[in-house]
Protein backbone atom coordinates (compact mmCIF):
# COMPACT_ATOMS: atom_id res chain seq x y z
CA UNK A 1 0.00 0.00 0.00
CA UNK A 2 1.34 3.30 -1.02
CA UNK A 3 2.31 5.74 1.98
CA UNK A 4 -0.23 8.18 0.45
CA UNK A 5 -3.61 5.76 0.66
CA UNK A 6 -1.95 4.26 3.58
CA UNK A 7 -2.23 8.08 5.56
CA UNK A 8 -5.70 8.10 4.02
CA UNK A 9 -6.94 4.82 5.26
CA UNK A 10 -5.71 5.66 8.58
CA UNK A 11 -7.64 8.96 8.73
CA UNK A 12 -10.79 7.32 7.69
CA UNK A 13 -10.75 4.80 10.36
CA UNK A 14 -9.76 8.17 12.92
CA UNK A 15 -12.91 10.00 11.64
CA UNK A 16 -15.39 6.79 11.33
CA UNK A 17 -14.00 6.05 15.28
CA UNK A 18 -14.91 8.98 16.08
CA UNK A 19 -18.55 9.13 14.54
CA UNK A 20 -19.06 5.74 16.31
CA UNK A 21 -17.90 7.38 19.42
CA UNK A 22 -20.11 10.68 19.32
CA UNK A 23 -23.19 8.01 18.44
CA UNK A 24 -22.24 5.63 21.18
CA UNK A 25 -22.14 8.51 23.50
CA UNK A 26 -26.04 9.81 22.13
CA UNK A 27 -27.23 6.42 22.38
CA UNK A 28 -26.09 6.23 26.49
CA UNK A 29 -27.15 9.73 26.97
CA UNK A 30 -30.77 9.08 25.41
CA UNK A 31 -30.61 5.94 27.11
CA UNK A 32 -30.95 7.33 30.42
CA UNK A 33 -33.99 8.32 31.88
CA UNK A 34 -34.44 11.86 30.37
CA UNK A 35 -36.68 12.96 33.26
CA UNK A 36 -34.88 11.46 36.27
CA UNK A 37 -31.95 14.10 35.41
CA UNK A 38 -34.25 16.61 35.04
CA UNK A 39 -36.21 18.83 37.81
CA UNK A 40 -39.96 18.15 37.31
CA UNK A 41 -41.82 21.55 37.90
CA UNK A 42 -45.66 21.97 37.59
CA UNK A 43 -47.10 25.12 37.62
CA UNK A 44 -50.25 25.68 38.17
CA UNK A 45 -52.65 28.94 37.57
CA UNK A 46 -55.34 29.81 39.56
CA UNK A 47 -57.90 32.77 40.11
CA UNK A 48 -56.79 34.18 43.67
CA UNK A 49 -54.04 33.44 46.52
CA UNK A 50 -54.63 31.06 49.42
CA UNK A 51 -56.28 32.86 52.35
CA UNK A 52 -54.01 30.87 54.85
CA UNK A 53 -52.10 27.41 54.67
CA UNK A 54 -53.57 26.46 58.00
CA UNK A 55 -56.40 24.07 56.69
CA UNK A 56 -58.14 24.02 60.10
CA UNK A 57 -58.41 28.08 59.96
CA UNK A 58 -59.58 28.27 56.52
CA UNK A 59 -62.70 27.82 54.43
CA UNK A 60 -61.76 28.78 50.71
CA UNK A 61 -60.62 26.84 48.37
CA UNK A 62 -57.75 28.27 47.65
CA UNK A 63 -56.17 27.63 50.55
CA UNK A 64 -57.46 24.46 50.96
CA UNK A 65 -56.31 23.08 47.63
CA UNK A 66 -52.65 23.86 48.23
CA UNK A 67 -52.93 22.00 52.09
CA UNK A 68 -54.18 19.61 50.26
CA UNK A 69 -50.64 18.50 48.98
CA UNK A 70 -48.90 19.66 52.20
CA UNK A 71 -51.50 17.28 54.88
CA UNK A 72 -53.27 14.47 55.39
CA UNK A 73 -56.18 13.19 57.14
CA UNK A 74 -56.98 9.90 59.10
CA UNK A 75 -59.15 8.70 56.32
CA UNK A 76 -59.33 9.66 52.95
CA UNK A 77 -61.68 9.86 49.74
CA UNK A 78 -61.40 7.75 46.11
CA UNK A 79 -59.34 9.09 43.85
CA UNK A 80 -62.65 10.68 42.19
CA UNK A 81 -65.28 10.10 44.27
CA UNK A 82 -66.19 10.65 47.97
CA UNK A 83 -65.94 6.74 48.84
CA UNK A 84 -64.05 6.53 51.87
CA UNK A 85 -60.50 4.69 51.99
CA UNK A 86 -57.52 4.64 54.29
CA UNK A 87 -55.19 7.38 54.68
CA UNK A 88 -53.22 7.84 57.59
CA UNK A 89 -55.61 5.81 59.66
CA UNK A 90 -55.44 2.40 58.24
CA UNK A 91 -58.67 0.98 59.48
CA UNK A 92 -61.63 1.83 61.98
CA UNK A 93 -64.37 0.38 64.15
CA UNK A 94 -67.57 1.90 65.14
CA UNK A 95 -69.77 0.73 68.38
CA UNK A 96 -72.76 -0.55 67.70
CA UNK A 97 -74.32 3.01 69.12
CA UNK A 98 -72.38 4.91 66.73
CA UNK A 99 -70.39 6.89 70.01
CA UNK A 100 -67.11 5.29 70.04
CA UNK A 101 -64.84 4.94 67.10
CA UNK A 102 -61.50 3.42 67.19
CA UNK A 103 -58.69 4.44 64.43
CA UNK A 104 -56.04 2.29 64.18
CA UNK A 105 -53.02 4.20 62.51
CA UNK A 106 -50.13 3.73 59.74
CA UNK A 107 -46.81 2.90 61.83
CA UNK A 108 -43.63 4.72 60.87
CA UNK A 109 -45.02 7.61 59.21
CA UNK A 110 -43.03 11.15 60.06
CA UNK A 111 -44.15 15.16 59.87
CA UNK A 112 -42.07 17.22 57.42
CA UNK A 113 -40.28 18.12 60.10
CA UNK A 114 -39.27 14.81 61.52
CA UNK A 115 -41.46 14.93 63.80
CA UNK A 116 -42.90 11.38 64.47
CA UNK A 117 -46.87 10.76 63.53
CA UNK A 118 -48.30 8.44 66.16
CA UNK A 119 -51.76 8.34 68.26
CA UNK A 120 -50.35 11.51 70.48
CA UNK A 121 -50.43 13.87 67.59
CA UNK A 122 -53.49 13.18 66.54
CA UNK A 123 -54.80 13.78 70.41
CA UNK A 124 -52.85 17.34 69.61
CA UNK A 125 -54.70 18.12 66.66
CA UNK A 126 -58.22 17.29 67.96
CA UNK A 127 -57.23 19.24 71.46
CA UNK A 128 -56.51 22.34 68.86
CA UNK A 129 -59.43 22.32 67.31
CA UNK A 130 -61.93 21.76 70.31
CA UNK A 131 -60.35 24.14 72.08
CA UNK A 132 -60.63 26.82 69.65
CA UNK A 133 -63.77 29.04 68.20
CA UNK A 134 -65.97 30.14 64.92
CA UNK A 135 -62.92 32.38 63.96
CA UNK A 136 -59.94 29.98 64.44
CA UNK A 137 -61.47 26.90 63.09
CA UNK A 138 -64.73 27.76 61.60
CA UNK A 139 -65.04 24.23 59.83
CA UNK A 140 -64.86 22.37 63.29
CA UNK A 141 -68.00 24.58 64.61
CA UNK A 142 -69.95 23.35 60.79
CA UNK A 143 -69.29 20.00 60.80
CA UNK A 144 -68.95 18.86 64.37
CA UNK A 145 -71.40 21.41 65.94
CA UNK A 146 -69.25 23.25 68.32
CA UNK A 147 -66.50 23.29 70.91
CA UNK A 148 -65.11 22.16 74.07
CA UNK A 149 -67.74 22.91 76.94
CA UNK A 150 -70.21 24.24 74.01
CA UNK A 151 -73.73 21.87 74.25
CA UNK A 152 -73.47 21.29 70.68
CA UNK A 153 -70.50 19.79 70.38
CA UNK A 154 -70.62 16.23 68.82
CA UNK A 155 -67.02 15.40 69.75
CA UNK A 156 -66.27 14.37 73.81
CA UNK A 157 -63.47 13.16 74.17
CA UNK A 158 -60.17 12.01 71.63
CA UNK A 159 -57.91 9.65 73.63
CA UNK A 160 -54.62 7.78 72.61
CA UNK A 161 -54.56 3.84 73.24
CA UNK A 162 -50.71 3.09 72.61
CA UNK A 163 -48.38 4.72 69.95
CA UNK A 164 -50.73 3.31 67.29
CA UNK A 165 -54.26 3.73 68.10
CA UNK A 166 -56.71 6.76 68.41
CA UNK A 167 -60.20 6.20 70.39
CA UNK A 168 -63.06 9.59 69.47
CA UNK A 169 -66.11 9.02 72.04
CA UNK A 170 -69.34 11.53 70.81
CA UNK A 171 -71.89 12.87 72.68
CA UNK A 172 -74.03 11.82 70.40
CA UNK A 173 -74.32 9.83 66.99
CA UNK A 174 -73.35 11.80 63.92
CA UNK A 175 -73.93 10.21 60.60
CA UNK A 176 -71.59 11.76 58.50
CA UNK A 177 -68.92 11.82 60.86
CA UNK A 178 -66.15 9.41 59.00
CA UNK A 179 -67.16 11.94 55.96
CA UNK A 180 -66.45 15.24 58.21
CA UNK A 181 -62.67 13.46 59.31
CA UNK A 182 -62.10 12.83 55.99
CA UNK A 183 -62.25 17.00 55.05
CA UNK A 184 -59.11 18.83 54.29
CA UNK A 185 -59.69 21.26 57.19
CA UNK A 186 -59.18 18.07 59.27
CA UNK A 187 -55.78 17.08 58.30
CA UNK A 188 -53.18 15.84 60.88
CA UNK A 189 -50.40 18.99 60.96
CA UNK A 190 -47.09 18.48 63.14
CA UNK A 191 -47.64 19.58 66.64
CA UNK A 192 -44.16 20.45 67.03
CA UNK A 193 -44.83 23.10 64.46
CA UNK A 194 -48.05 24.00 66.13
CA UNK A 195 -46.60 24.71 69.25
CA UNK A 196 -43.50 25.95 67.59
CA UNK A 197 -45.06 28.69 65.47
CA UNK A 198 -48.73 29.84 67.36
CA UNK A 199 -51.10 32.08 65.14
CA UNK A 200 -47.81 32.33 62.19
CA UNK A 201 -48.20 28.40 61.49
CA UNK A 202 -50.08 29.08 58.66
CA UNK A 203 -47.00 30.86 57.27
CA UNK A 204 -45.04 27.49 58.23
CA UNK A 205 -47.58 24.55 57.11
CA UNK A 206 -45.97 21.00 58.48
CA UNK A 207 -47.66 18.06 57.51
CA UNK A 208 -47.04 13.94 56.28
CA UNK A 209 -48.21 15.01 52.93
CA UNK A 210 -46.33 14.11 49.48
CA UNK A 211 -44.49 17.94 49.29
CA UNK A 212 -43.32 20.46 51.96
CA UNK A 213 -43.80 23.80 52.16
CA UNK A 214 -41.20 26.23 50.49
CA UNK A 215 -41.75 29.73 50.13
CA UNK A 216 -45.10 32.33 50.15
CA UNK A 217 -45.03 35.58 48.23
CA UNK A 218 -47.78 36.66 48.49
CA UNK A 219 -50.56 37.43 45.64
CA UNK A 220 -48.10 35.50 43.12
CA UNK A 221 -46.59 32.05 44.00
CA UNK A 222 -46.95 29.27 46.73
CA UNK A 223 -43.65 27.05 45.98
CA UNK A 224 -43.92 23.13 47.12
CA UNK A 225 -41.19 20.75 47.06
CA UNK A 226 -41.48 16.60 47.03
CA UNK A 227 -41.39 15.37 50.20
CA UNK A 228 -38.81 13.03 50.07
CA UNK A 229 -39.62 10.84 52.65
CA UNK A 230 -43.34 10.28 51.70
CA UNK A 231 -44.77 7.67 53.01
CA UNK A 232 -46.09 6.52 49.47
CA UNK A 233 -43.04 4.59 47.98
CA UNK A 234 -42.92 6.65 44.36
CA UNK A 235 -45.01 9.22 45.01
CA UNK A 236 -44.97 11.77 44.27
CA UNK A 237 -43.92 12.36 40.49
CA UNK A 238 -43.19 15.61 40.76
CA UNK A 239 -40.38 17.42 42.26
CA UNK A 240 -41.79 20.91 42.77
CA UNK A 241 -45.57 22.69 41.99
CA UNK A 242 -45.68 26.31 42.24
CA UNK A 243 -49.24 27.65 42.49
CA UNK A 244 -49.28 30.91 40.51
CA UNK A 245 -51.88 34.02 40.85
CA UNK A 246 -53.60 35.16 38.04
CA UNK A 247 -56.58 36.58 38.53
CA UNK A 248 -57.73 37.15 35.04
CA UNK A 249 -59.09 33.97 33.27
CA UNK A 250 -58.37 35.57 29.90
CA UNK A 251 -54.50 36.16 31.53
CA UNK A 252 -54.25 32.68 32.89
CA UNK A 253 -55.44 31.21 29.74
CA UNK A 254 -52.98 32.85 27.75
CA UNK A 255 -50.33 31.86 29.94
CA UNK A 256 -51.22 28.56 29.80
CA UNK A 257 -50.79 28.67 25.84
CA UNK A 258 -48.04 30.87 25.87
CA UNK A 259 -46.02 28.00 28.17
CA UNK A 260 -45.65 30.04 31.02
CA UNK A 261 -47.91 27.56 32.98
CA UNK A 262 -49.05 24.04 32.62
CA UNK A 263 -52.30 23.49 33.78
CA UNK A 264 -55.32 26.42 34.63
CA UNK A 265 -58.00 26.22 36.48
CA UNK A 266 -61.05 28.68 36.62
CA UNK A 267 -61.55 28.27 32.82
CA UNK A 268 -64.02 29.91 30.95
CA UNK A 269 -66.67 27.31 29.52
CA UNK A 270 -66.43 29.48 26.17
CA UNK A 271 -62.91 28.63 25.88
CA UNK A 272 -63.41 25.25 26.08
CA UNK A 273 -63.93 24.71 22.30
CA UNK A 274 -60.52 26.67 21.75
CA UNK A 275 -58.71 24.37 23.68
CA UNK A 276 -60.16 20.80 22.65
CA UNK A 277 -59.12 22.32 19.32
CA UNK A 278 -55.52 22.67 20.34
CA UNK A 279 -53.04 19.98 19.68
CA UNK A 280 -50.97 21.04 22.38
CA UNK A 281 -53.66 21.77 25.02
CA UNK A 282 -55.81 18.98 27.00
CA UNK A 283 -59.30 19.86 28.61
CA UNK A 284 -60.35 18.30 32.12
CA UNK A 285 -63.91 18.56 33.37
CA UNK A 286 -64.12 18.23 37.24
CA UNK A 287 -67.18 16.31 38.07
CA UNK A 288 -70.17 18.46 39.50
CA UNK A 289 -70.90 18.49 43.02
CA UNK A 290 -71.46 22.49 43.61
CA UNK A 291 -73.64 25.21 43.76
CA UNK A 292 -73.65 28.61 43.19
CA UNK A 293 -75.32 31.29 44.79
CA UNK A 294 -76.64 34.87 45.67
CA UNK A 295 -77.16 35.12 49.47
CA UNK A 296 -79.21 37.71 51.19
CA UNK A 297 -78.43 38.13 54.30
CA UNK A 298 -81.37 38.53 56.54
CA UNK A 299 -80.79 40.44 59.60
CA UNK A 300 -80.08 42.85 57.14
CA UNK A 301 -83.18 45.42 55.74
CA UNK A 302 -84.64 44.81 53.58
CA UNK A 303 -83.94 41.19 53.12
CA UNK A 304 -85.42 40.61 57.01
CA UNK A 305 -88.40 39.95 55.14
CA UNK A 306 -89.67 37.14 53.14
CA UNK A 307 -91.46 38.55 50.63
CA UNK A 308 -88.22 41.17 49.65
CA UNK A 309 -86.11 37.79 49.53
CA UNK A 310 -88.91 35.97 47.35
CA UNK A 311 -88.98 38.99 45.06
CA UNK A 312 -85.49 38.59 44.04
CA UNK A 313 -85.51 34.88 43.85
CA UNK A 314 -88.29 36.11 41.15
CA UNK A 315 -86.64 38.72 39.69
CA UNK A 316 -83.59 36.55 38.35
CA UNK A 317 -83.35 35.30 35.01
CA UNK A 318 -81.44 32.68 36.23
CA UNK A 319 -81.97 30.27 32.54
CA UNK A 320 -80.75 33.68 31.10
CA UNK A 321 -77.23 33.22 33.47
CA UNK A 322 -76.39 30.28 32.86
CA UNK A 323 -76.80 30.62 29.07
CA UNK A 324 -75.25 33.72 29.34
CA UNK A 325 -71.60 32.70 31.53
CA UNK A 326 -71.67 28.90 31.71
CA UNK A 327 -71.91 27.64 27.63
CA UNK A 328 -73.84 24.55 28.24
CA UNK A 329 -71.30 23.46 31.60
CA UNK A 330 -74.33 24.33 33.79
CA UNK A 331 -77.52 23.73 34.60
CA UNK A 332 -80.03 26.05 36.70
CA UNK A 333 -80.20 25.18 40.47
CA UNK A 334 -83.54 24.75 42.66
CA UNK A 335 -81.98 23.92 46.01
CA UNK A 336 -78.83 24.47 48.18
CA UNK A 337 -77.41 21.64 47.42
CA UNK A 338 -76.91 19.64 43.83
CA UNK A 339 -78.86 16.34 42.25
CA UNK A 340 -75.63 14.43 42.85
CA UNK A 341 -76.21 14.71 46.56
CA UNK A 342 -77.82 11.90 48.26
CA UNK A 343 -81.46 13.23 49.82
CA UNK A 344 -81.95 16.34 46.76
CA UNK A 345 -85.55 17.32 46.58
CA UNK A 346 -86.58 16.56 42.81
CA UNK A 347 -90.06 18.22 43.56
CA UNK A 348 -88.90 21.63 44.23
CA UNK A 349 -88.54 23.78 41.26
CA UNK A 350 -86.61 26.60 40.77
CA UNK A 351 -88.35 29.98 41.14
CA UNK A 352 -89.09 31.20 37.46
CA UNK A 353 -88.15 34.31 36.08
CA UNK A 354 -91.17 36.58 36.92
CA UNK A 355 -90.72 40.30 36.99
CA UNK A 356 -94.37 41.15 37.65
CA UNK A 357 -94.50 38.84 40.35
CA UNK A 358 -91.45 40.44 42.23
CA UNK A 359 -92.75 43.91 41.97
CA UNK A 360 -96.12 42.62 43.43
CA UNK A 361 -94.23 41.28 46.50
CA UNK A 362 -92.02 44.27 46.79
CA UNK A 363 -94.84 46.18 46.93
CA UNK A 364 -96.53 43.57 49.42
CA UNK A 365 -93.56 43.88 51.28
CA UNK A 366 -93.77 47.61 51.78
CA UNK A 367 -90.13 48.12 49.86
CA UNK A 368 -88.90 51.59 49.93
CA UNK A 369 -86.67 51.65 47.25
CA UNK A 370 -83.43 52.23 49.15
CA UNK A 371 -80.34 51.23 47.25
CA UNK A 372 -78.78 48.30 48.29
CA UNK A 373 -74.97 46.73 48.22
CA UNK A 374 -74.47 44.03 45.79
CA UNK A 375 -71.28 42.22 46.29
CA UNK A 376 -69.44 40.52 43.20
CA UNK A 377 -66.84 37.70 44.02
CA UNK A 378 -63.32 39.06 43.02
CA UNK A 379 -62.06 36.05 41.68
CA UNK A 380 -63.12 33.14 39.75
CA UNK A 381 -64.39 29.95 41.17
CA UNK A 382 -65.52 26.76 39.94
CA UNK A 383 -69.13 27.66 40.38
CA UNK A 384 -69.00 30.95 39.24
CA UNK A 385 -66.72 31.86 36.09
CA UNK A 386 -67.07 35.22 36.69
CA UNK A 387 -68.68 36.81 39.18
CA UNK A 388 -68.43 40.56 37.97
CA UNK A 389 -70.41 40.54 35.08
CA UNK A 390 -72.87 38.03 36.60
CA UNK A 391 -73.31 40.95 39.53
CA UNK A 392 -73.57 43.08 36.44
CA UNK A 393 -76.70 40.94 35.33
CA UNK A 394 -77.88 40.65 38.07
CA UNK A 395 -77.85 44.24 38.84
CA UNK A 396 -79.77 44.92 35.98
CA UNK A 397 -82.60 42.30 36.67
CA UNK A 398 -83.50 44.11 39.88
CA UNK A 399 -83.53 47.50 38.65
CA UNK A 400 -85.92 46.11 35.72
CA UNK A 401 -88.58 45.48 39.05
CA UNK A 402 -87.59 48.73 40.81
CA UNK A 403 -84.27 47.53 43.29
CA UNK A 404 -81.86 49.88 42.58
CA UNK A 405 -78.27 48.42 43.46
CA UNK A 406 -74.78 49.30 43.46
CA UNK A 407 -71.75 46.63 42.94
CA UNK A 408 -69.55 46.45 45.80
CA UNK A 409 -65.69 44.64 45.21
CA UNK A 410 -63.16 43.81 47.72
CA UNK A 411 -59.93 41.35 48.05
CA UNK A 412 -60.74 37.62 48.22
CA UNK A 413 -59.94 37.34 51.97
CA UNK A 414 -61.63 40.49 52.80
CA UNK A 415 -65.06 39.61 51.17
CA UNK A 416 -65.27 36.21 52.80
CA UNK A 417 -64.20 37.63 56.12
CA UNK A 418 -66.64 40.63 55.82
CA UNK A 419 -69.30 38.62 54.37
CA UNK A 420 -69.18 36.07 57.25
CA UNK A 421 -69.75 38.78 59.67
CA UNK A 422 -72.86 39.67 57.75
CA UNK A 423 -71.65 43.44 56.60
CA UNK A 424 -73.33 42.33 53.43
CA UNK A 425 -76.73 43.24 51.96
CA UNK A 426 -76.62 40.77 48.99
CA UNK A 427 -73.76 38.46 48.32
CA UNK A 428 -72.29 36.51 45.04
CA UNK A 429 -70.73 32.95 46.59
CA UNK A 430 -70.92 29.20 45.87
CA UNK A 431 -69.88 25.91 47.55
CA UNK A 432 -67.97 23.42 46.68
CA UNK A 433 -69.24 20.15 48.56
CA UNK A 434 -66.54 18.62 51.04
CA UNK A 435 -67.81 15.54 51.18
CA UNK A 436 -70.56 14.14 49.51
CA UNK A 437 -73.21 14.61 52.12
CA UNK A 438 -76.67 17.16 52.07
CA UNK A 439 -75.34 17.60 55.68
CA UNK A 440 -72.08 19.39 54.80
CA UNK A 441 -74.44 21.81 51.93
CA UNK A 442 -77.48 22.46 54.49
CA UNK A 443 -75.94 22.40 58.07
CA UNK A 444 -73.02 23.79 57.03
CA UNK A 445 -74.27 26.65 55.48
CA UNK A 446 -77.92 27.24 56.38
CA UNK A 447 -78.03 26.39 59.87
CA UNK A 448 -78.39 28.40 62.75
CA UNK A 449 -75.20 26.91 64.14
CA UNK A 450 -73.19 27.70 61.55
CA UNK A 451 -73.66 31.19 61.77
CA UNK A 452 -70.22 32.89 62.14
CA UNK A 453 -68.53 30.70 60.32
CA UNK A 454 -69.85 29.12 56.71
CA UNK A 455 -73.57 30.53 57.06
CA UNK A 456 -73.15 33.95 55.98
CA UNK A 457 -76.67 35.16 55.67
CA UNK A 458 -77.38 34.57 59.26
CA UNK A 459 -80.55 32.77 58.27
CA UNK A 460 -82.12 30.63 61.33
CA UNK A 461 -85.45 28.36 60.91
CA UNK A 462 -86.54 26.07 64.17
CA UNK A 463 -88.09 23.79 61.90
CA UNK A 464 -84.93 23.16 59.77
CA UNK A 465 -82.64 23.64 62.77
CA UNK A 466 -84.84 19.68 64.31
CA UNK A 467 -84.83 18.47 60.61
CA UNK A 468 -81.21 19.27 60.04
CA UNK A 469 -79.88 18.08 63.59
CA UNK A 470 -82.28 14.86 63.77
CA UNK A 471 -80.52 13.96 59.72
CA UNK A 472 -77.41 14.18 61.62
CA UNK A 473 -77.99 11.00 63.72
CA UNK A 474 -80.46 9.43 61.95
CA UNK A 475 -78.30 6.47 60.48
CA UNK A 476 -81.42 5.27 58.38
CA UNK A 477 -80.42 6.57 54.88
CA UNK A 478 -84.14 6.56 53.74
CA UNK A 479 -85.13 8.51 56.84
CA UNK A 480 -82.06 11.00 55.95
CA UNK A 481 -83.16 11.42 52.72
CA UNK A 482 -86.83 12.25 53.73
CA UNK A 483 -85.60 14.70 56.53
CA UNK A 484 -83.39 16.69 54.00
CA UNK A 485 -85.99 17.06 51.29
CA UNK A 486 -88.73 18.42 53.96
CA UNK A 487 -86.04 20.98 55.13
CA UNK A 488 -85.09 21.87 51.05
CA UNK A 489 -89.15 22.64 51.05
CA UNK A 490 -89.05 25.19 53.88
CA UNK A 491 -85.46 26.96 52.82
CA UNK A 492 -87.06 27.38 48.87
CA UNK A 493 -89.90 28.75 50.87
CA UNK A 494 -88.09 30.94 53.30
CA UNK A 495 -85.51 31.51 50.27
CA UNK A 496 -82.34 32.85 51.93
CA UNK A 497 -80.45 32.22 48.97
CA UNK A 498 -81.44 32.59 45.24
CA UNK A 499 -79.60 29.18 43.78
CA UNK A 500 -78.28 30.05 40.30
CA UNK A 501 -76.19 27.09 38.80
CA UNK A 502 -74.99 23.90 39.51
CA UNK A 503 -71.61 24.06 37.32
CA UNK A 504 -69.13 21.67 35.58
CA UNK A 505 -65.82 23.28 36.14
CA UNK A 506 -63.40 23.43 33.45
CA UNK A 507 -59.57 23.05 34.02
CA UNK A 508 -57.20 23.19 31.27
CA UNK A 509 -53.23 21.87 31.05
CA UNK A 510 -50.55 20.95 28.81
CA UNK A 511 -50.53 17.53 26.55
CA UNK A 512 -47.25 16.26 28.56
CA UNK A 513 -49.61 16.21 31.84
CA UNK A 514 -51.06 12.63 32.95
CA UNK A 515 -52.04 11.40 36.22
CA UNK A 516 -54.29 13.86 36.63
CA UNK A 517 -57.52 13.21 38.00
CA UNK A 518 -59.92 16.59 39.11
CA UNK A 519 -61.80 15.64 42.46
CA UNK A 520 -65.48 16.35 42.82
CA UNK A 521 -64.78 18.39 45.94
CA UNK A 522 -62.05 20.55 44.05
CA UNK A 523 -59.35 19.56 46.18
CA UNK A 524 -56.82 17.68 44.10
CA UNK A 525 -53.85 16.14 45.16
CA UNK A 526 -50.75 16.88 42.29
CA UNK A 527 -49.09 13.53 44.26
CA UNK A 528 -50.08 11.39 40.96
CA UNK A 529 -49.55 13.81 38.21
CA UNK A 530 -46.56 13.34 35.84
CA UNK A 531 -44.64 15.63 32.97
CA UNK A 532 -43.78 13.68 29.97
Amino acid sequence: MKKKSLMFFLLLILVLSTALAACGGDKKESGKDADSSKEKTLVFGRGADSVKLDPAAVTDGESLGVAKNIFETLINFGEESTELVPGLATKWDTSDDGLQYTFELEKGVKFQDGTDFNAEAVVKNFERWMSGNAESTPYFQSMFGGFKGEKNAVIKEVKADGEDKVVITLFRAQAPFLKNLAMTPFSIASPTAFEKFGKDFYKNPVGTGPFTFVSWKRNDSITLEKYKDYRIEGLPKLDKVIFRSIPENSARLNALTTGDIDLADGINPTDAKAIESNDKLQLFKRPSMNVGYLGMTVTRKPFDDKKVRQAVNYAIDKQGLVDAFYEGQATVATNAMPPVITGFNEEIDAYPYDPAKAKALLKEAGYDGKEIELWAMPVPRPYMPDGQKMAEAIQKNLEDVGMKSKIVNYEWGTYLEKAAKGEADAFLLGWTGDNGDADNFLYTLLDEDSIGSNNYTFFKNSKTHKLLKDAQIEVDEAKREKLYKEAQVILHDEAPWVPLAYSTPLIAGIKEITGFKPHPTGSDRFDTIDIK
